[in-house]
């Protein structure tokens, strides 16, 4: 079931069903397109054209952020859990290794996809690769790869390249990738290889992790998230105001 919120759609879909699709996707080879949505995407949808096509072209688009959830609840929408796309990457990584599938990794520089590789080979026993490439090929070598990444085989393919070009990647070249299973994981490979740290648990909980971001990347991360969550802020008040007109408006017109 797909939902509205903030004027961008949403699944309304466990972790756990999320991970059963991607499964069933790869058994079969059936093609699935997942998206995770966090607020700076939800945001920038609104004034990206582009970006929006992109995303409504997915087969599955998930609440990445708990942003996402928490105003979801506060709208009275059917939305209750989020499903992080780094944390849908380890899962999938874990019954790859399980399972005898073979994801291909797709983004980052050069060292960092060789050590997330190299980390994830370690952490999950029995994983094997279909092949790894980073994300720093020029436009013109953009057919070249989508047909190495072809010829691998791969079961799913987990595009480490930021928004929207990675939306933008997925959405033109999804079939002629020729792999079930394709997702954007962010900066998902640095967590892997080592370079960034998720955030505690209680500030994952909270929707805090963009806090811990900043913290550790402050240049870059800082106005991002404060262009982003700010106008966030904005839409959810405003949403929460029309919402609380038209209750004030039902109950009068009940009387």
């Amino acid at each position: 079931m797909r939902i509205e919120l903030l004027g961008a759609p949403v699944d309304v879909l466990s972790f756990e069903d999320t991970v059963a699709n991607a499964r069933n996707a790869m058994q079969e080879r059936r093609p699935t397109f997942q998206v995770s949505l966090n607020v700076a995407k939800l945001v920038n949808m609104r004034r990206d054209a582009k970006l929006r096509q992109d995303v409504l072209s997915a087969d599955i688009i998930s609440a990445d952020g708990m942003g996402i959830v928490v105003a979801s609840r506060l709208l009275g929408r059917e939305l209750r859990c989020r499903v992080a796309g780094i944390d849908l990457m380890m899962a999938l990584l874990a019954l790859c290794a399980r399972e005898g599938f073979r994801p291909y990794f797709l983004g980052a520089t050069e060292d960092v996809s060789r050590r997330a590789e190299a980390a994830a080979m370690q952490r999950f026993a029995g994983l094997r690769l279909a092949g790894r490439h980073h994300g720093f090929f020029a436009p013109e070598r953009e057919t070249e790869i989508v047909e190495s990444i072809r010829a691998s085989r791969a079961d799913c393919l987990f595009v480490g390249i930021p928004t929207p070009r990675k939306e933008g990647f997925l959405a033109r070249r999804r079939a002629a990738l020729g792999v079930p299973f394709v997702m954007g994981v962010g900066g998902a490979f640095d967590v892997l290889a080592g370079n960034l740290r998720r955030a505690p648990l209680w500030m994952q909980a909270r929707g805090l992790e963009w806090v811990y971001r900043i913290y550790q990347e402050p240049r870059r991360m800082w106005w991002r998230y404060a262009k982003t969550n700010a106008v966030f802020a904005c839409l959810l008040a405003g949403a929460l105001v029309q919402s609380a007109e038209r209750n004030l408006h039902w109950i009068g017109s009940a009387r």
